[in-house]
Order: C-alpha cells, then sequence, then structure tokens
C-alpha cells in the first residue's frame, strides 16, 4: 500500500512520534522480556489510534522511520498489520479472538475478469468448504459475500480494521456481511488479475485457528489440495469465461502478500497462453525480452513479448519487486525459467538499466524490445482486444 510522504517534518504529531519512539526501542531490545515490554505498549498506541480512525499518525511513522530506521518500520508495520486484521471481542460472556482472512484467486480471461456479488447458495458452499478443509474444527464464519478485485479492498489500515470488526461481530451472530455492489468502485481492467474472498473467523480465546494448527496430519500443502479439489469448483460460476487458479486462505495481509508473489509467474503464464490462442501461433514462434527499470533504484522488471524474427512488442507484463528483493536477487534467472517452463525458447534478459519510463500518451508502461530500446506494446490488428498490460 503505497503512502504518501510527509511535506513537513514538523507537522507529525504526537502520537506518530510515540509510535516511532517504541518502534525504535522494540527494534533496539535485547531481550523477549523487553520485546514484550514494547509490544504491549506499542499495541495500546495502535488500538487507541485504530478506534480514532488516525490514519495520518499511521502512515506518518512509517514514512519517518522508512528514511530513518528500517527495523523499527517494520516491526510497526507488522504490529499495525496485526492488529488491524485481529482482536479480542466478547459474546455471551465469552472472549473470542478474531481474525480477518482471504482466500485470494488468480484469474485471467481474454474478456473482462468479474467482480460480482456472491448468491447465497454459492456462498453457503464456500463456507461449507472452508470449514471443512481450513478453518479449525471450532470457528466461527463470516463472509463478505462479494468477490473483490485488489482496487475494491480496503484502502487503509483503518478500513481494514472496520472491516475485520464488521465481519468478526457478523462471525460470532452467525451471519455474513451483505455488500451493496453499487458502492463499490470500477475496477482496472488487466488480462491477469486477482479476485478475493474476505471473510472472518472466530475461535475461543487462544484456541486453533485453522485446520493445520489442530493436527500432525494436516498441513498447509494438504488444506490447499483439498481446498482447489472441494472448493475451486464454487468460484467456476462466478468467473465465467476465465481460467483461474485459488489459493489458500490465510490471514488477510499474508493471503495478499501470497498472491502478490503467486501472481507474476501466473502472469507469465496468462500471457503466453493470451499470445497463443490469439495469434494462432506456438509458444515457440514467441520471443521474451527482459528489462530492470530504474528510478532511484531498482524498481521492478519489465518483459516484452514479440515475435521471435522481429523487434516488435506484441504484449508486455510487468514484474514489480516485492519484501526484500533488490538487484542482488535472481529474479531474471526465475522469469526466464517460468518462461522457459511454459514453452518460450527464445528468453533474453538485457544487462542495461532502463529508465522507469511511461507513455506520455496514455500513461502505459514502456517495454524493451531486442535492440534494447523502450516502446510501446501494440497488439497486432483484432477485434476486442484486452488490456496489453499485465499486473
Amino acid at each position: 500500500m503505497k503512502r504518501n510522504r510527509f511535506t513537513s517534518r514538523k507537522r507529525i504529531s504526537a502520537d506518530a512520534t510515540e509510535l516511532s519512539r517504541l518502534s525504535i526501542g522494540l527494534a533496539e531490545s535485547g531481550s523477549k522480556l523487553e520485546d514484550l515490554f514494547w509490544q504491549n505498549r506499542l499495541g495500546e498506541l495502535v488500538d487507541k489510534l485504530f478506534q480514532n480512525g488516525d490514519e495520518d499518525d499511521f502512515s506518518g511513522s512509517l514514512d519517518r522511520l522508512f528514511d530513518t530506521h528500517a527495523m523499527a518500520h517494520d516491526d510497526l508495520a507488522d504490529t499495525i498489520e496485526s492488529h488491524a486484521e485481529s482482536c479480542v471481542l466478547s459474546h455471551l460472556g465469552q472472549d473470542f479472538d478474531i481474525l480477518l482472512f482471504a482466500a485470494p484467486v488468480l484469474a485471467w480471461s481474454r474478456f473482462s475478469i468479474p467482480t460480482v456479488s456472491i448468491p447465497k447458495s454459492t456462498l453457503q458452499t464456500l463456507k461449507v468448504q472452508l470449514a471443512a478443509h481450513v478453518l479449525a474444527a471450532d470457528a466461527r464464519l463470516a463472509l463478505a459475500d462479494y468477490l473483490y478485485s485488489p482496487d475494491q479492498l480496503p484502502h487503509s489500515f483503518v478500513d481494514t480494521w472496520q472491516l475485520m470488526r464488521r465481519l468478526g461481530s457478523d462471525a460470532l451472530a452467525g451471519k455474513d456481511l451483505n455488500v451493496d455492489a453499487s458502492s463499490m468502485p470500477e475496477t482496472n481492467r488487466f488480462l491477469s488479475d486477482t479476485r478475493y474472498l474476505v471473510g472472518a473467523l472466530a475461535v475461543r480465546r487462544g484456541q486453533a485457528l485453522f485446520h493445520w494448527n489442530e493436527t500432525e496430519k494436516s498441513t498447509r500443502e494438504t488444506a490447499l489440495k483439498e481446498w482447489l479439489k472441494q472448493g475451486g469448483p464454487s468460484f467456476e460460476a462466478l468467473l465465467t469465461g476465465c481460467a483461474y487458479e485459488p489459493l489458500l486462505a490465510d490471514a488477510y495481509h499474508a493471503a495478499c502478500r501470497a498472491a502478490d508473489s503467486a501472481s507474476r509467474p501466473y502472469s507469465l503464464n496468462a500471457s503466453v497462453a493470451f499470445l497463443q490462442a490469439t495469434l494462432g501461433q506456438p509458444a515457440e514462434s514467441l520471443r521474451a525480452v527482459i528489462g530492470a527499470f530504474h528510478d532511484k533504484r531498482l524498481e521492478e522488471y519489465r518483459i516484452g513479448f514479440g515475435p521471435k524474427d522481429g523487434d516488435v512488442i506484441y504484449h508486455g507484463v510487468v514484474w514489480p519487486l516485492l519484501g526484500i528483493e533488490d538487484e542482488t536477487t535472481d529474479i531474471p534467472g526465475e522469469i526466464e525459467a517460468t518462461l522457459r517452463k511454459g514453452g518460450l525458447k527464445d528468453v533474453v534478459a538485457l544487462d542495461q538499466q532502463f529508465p522507469y519510463e511511461f507513455c506520455d500518451d496514455c500513461g502505459a508502461p514502456l517495454y524493451p524490445n531486442i535492440d534494447g530500446d523502450t516502446v510501446h506494446a501494440e497488439m497486432p490488428e483484432q477485434n476486442n482486444a484486452p488490456s496489453q498490460t499485465l499486473h
């Protein structure tokens, strides 16, 4: 989630300053006992700011620590995320742990990838399969009856916290969250994208959350296998005209990061399949050119697809850096391995650094060609051509 930098450090609030101080204390702690001291005080302040809706204090402190103390920045981000996606609620005299979760679905289509309301019957089927294969046996569950695009997910930590509280209360009340589809913003159209099933689970304080917490016989891998087999078909009617791949449900922020990571190779495979279907040519007829694009530092890799006997680019994919990835990470090797596994034989990774530029007219990314130039991706003339950019 991108946040604007503060233009004046003098305007940072007292609470934002205290967030920074507590986070630095936690980052520099020398023992588990001291960790708990800082974590408790930091958690109390974060909870207070969520109650007050003080998103700017989170952003201001994170922005300052990003420039001055990387470890403290990460500790603060982890704490904010944790408190945005989980809490303790009381119900009928009993305390329950609440966790917001997401079940991402990777999808691609030559047509528009739907963002739709989920019919009650489908929602109930999804709940049954989640309960049977993913969640702990005693977990209570509420789902939002909408399949979200990335643009429609909560835009801030406070928005995420509010959604968690609403869904958590619904889980305890035994109902689901009705989403007004007409109020949802329009989503950007991409050939490959992610959709999210979002919900909350409630368990008695300190009890298991997921199936793999309960027994040694269950692992994340076995849970995913059963979720794909039993839960996957439920998305077919929601994603008409799409190829799709469900991912394992997990805590909200972890699931979103997993989807971001998995969507990168998925978008490459989708590109190859799309080009083969659209051009009526095998993968062996294509060339992929990989380029590293820099602003002040390496920002992303872009992959241009075109005919192996020419310098034009038909299609492009953006491969953003995630987490701690940088120039030392062998991302070009990962991209090349994915493309070759998908059937491409001509894959070229250019050594030069490309400027982080976009088309002046339409704002689309520019992609590298075999000559080392950055060009606009242009498909051959055809009807109903979708966007030429994948994310």
